[in-house]
């Protein structure tokens, strides 16, 4: 896919070329650079791009590309962020994967990024980023329900007694304390975690200057703060059983359905089972997993059919009576271990000559302009990305590293994997 810098908008100007994060705001449409400062606080009615940087061990870069969109964001600012996400990518070189994260719905790879968590705040970041921290929060009592044991996903729900269950854990952020209500099923790592969420709670909302009181599930109101806890919610009461969700109640994996993308409609593959062979590399293609939506695109096809697959994909994913998605778009050559899997079958060595034509065009404007292209202009992909499967044949053991602690993993645990941590095979 070759690209100019007309296609490519003058934000992402020397943008990848370090480790590290960068985050857009999208503005009337358009991305604004975010103030470091500002990193890791997101607001409601705003879509964010956030551009993370790896260096790997041959000194090449590798980039993940997240747009998020808050809850209150409009129909306008997600199909700009989609299309602003595919312009990056341009701008990197083609060869990112990119992800789409919906507020209370985000990966764990994208939570991973900010310590210890993020707590989108309402409304919407003032131009120039001189939205003062607390505005619209009137101090007022919010409930948080915290899950997760690796990256912690942190959601307002409301201040009821019907919110809390004995499975998670709730921190209540009140004027002058700060609870955490242990759920008697959560675990001490799930518990630890949230201890790390109020110490920031009392960071960002209270200057640091309030007090702590943690609540163990199970205890009344002999204990103090126990009964200071309780009282918030009118007296102790017996706790409900935890309302299932549609995610858990779907205990079925759905059939996932490929479209091709072909002169700007989405039309069905028909096909009984998902091979390799059937993707082009001139077309675009949707695969619908239901709660994952992957956009392949081949690696001959233009940018804006790119972008137009990518708003439809969007499009599908706000479609009516549809679960919350994650969308993933993968070029070819570089797909993802979860996108290859979907596949009956997938070769493991698939000729691809990766085309640096526009990496290669877009590193010599840079360069032209006086920035360090250095990174942009690292050796062949290639090597880099494709990596070969594991062979899992014989008998496999599985360590995660806690500190100086070994854990060895259950059968049932070894393919579940954080990026926060670090394994032993």
């Amino acid at each position: 896919m070759a690209v100019s810098m007309r296609e490519v908008d003058t934000a992402f100007q020397g943008a990848g070329q370090r480790a590290g994060l960068e985050i857009w705001c999208i503005e009337n449409s358009k991305p604004l650079p975010v103030p470091k400062s500002f990193y890791g606080k997101f607001f409601t009615g705003d879509a964010y791009l956030v551009l993370k940087t790896t260096a790997l061990k041959n000194g090449a870069l590798r980039n993940d590309i997240h747009y998020w969109l808050g809850k209150d964001a409009n129909q306008e600012q997600a199909t700009a962020a989609a299309i602003k996400t595919v312009e990056l990518d341009a701008a990197l070189g083609g060869r990112s994967v990119q992800y789409r994260e919906v507020q209370g719905h985000e990966t764990e790879r994208f939570l991973s990024y900010f310590k210890p968590c993020i707590i989108p705040q309402p409304g919407k970041v003032a131009s120039g980023f001189k939205h003062t921290e607390g505005i619209g929060l009137e101090r007022k009592i919010r409930l948080f329900i915290c899950k997760g044991k690796h990256a912690v996903h942190v959601k307002e729900v409301p201040f009821a007694r019907s919110s809390l269950n004995h499975d998670d854990i709730f921190i209540l952020d009140t004027k002058t304390k700060i609870f955490q209500f242990n759920g008697s099923n959560s675990s001490p790592q799930e518990r630890a975690k949230a201890l790390d969420v109020v110490q920031y709670v009392k960071d960002a909302y209270h200057d640091g200057k309030c007090d702590i009181a943690t609540v163990e599930d199970g205890k009344l109101m002999a204990d103090a703060d126990a009964g200071e806890f309780w009282g918030f919610f009118g007296g102790f009461a017996p706790l409900s059983r935890k309302t299932t969700s549609e995610e858990e109640t779907n205990g079925s994996t759905p059939k996932a359905k490929l479209f091709c993308f072909e002169k700007g409609h989405s039309l069905p593959v028909a096909t009984d089972k998902l091979v390799r062979e059937l993707l082009n590399t001139n077309k675009c293609y949707i695969l619908d997993c239901e709660f994952e939506v992957f956009v392949w695109m081949g690696r001959s096809t233009s940018l804006e059919e790119r972008k137009s697959a990518s708003a439809a994909a969007e499009e599908l994913s706000r479609g009516p009576g549809r679960p919350e998605a994650h969308i993933i778009r993968v070029i070819e050559g570089f797909e993802t271990v979860m996108f290859r899997t979907m596949f009956s079958a997938w070769p493991q060595n698939v000729d691809v000559a990766v085309s640096e034509d526009s990496r290669g065009k877009v590193a010599a404007l840079l360069k032209r302009q006086g920035l360090n292209v250095k990174g942009l202009m690292k050796a062949t992909p290639l090597k880099e990305e494709l990596q070969p499967y594991l062979d899992c044949t014989g008998n496999l053991q599985v360590w995660r590293v806690n500190g100086n602690i070994k854990d060895l993993l259950s059968p049932s645990e070894q393919s579940k994997f954080y990026s926060g941590d670090c394994y032993i095979f």
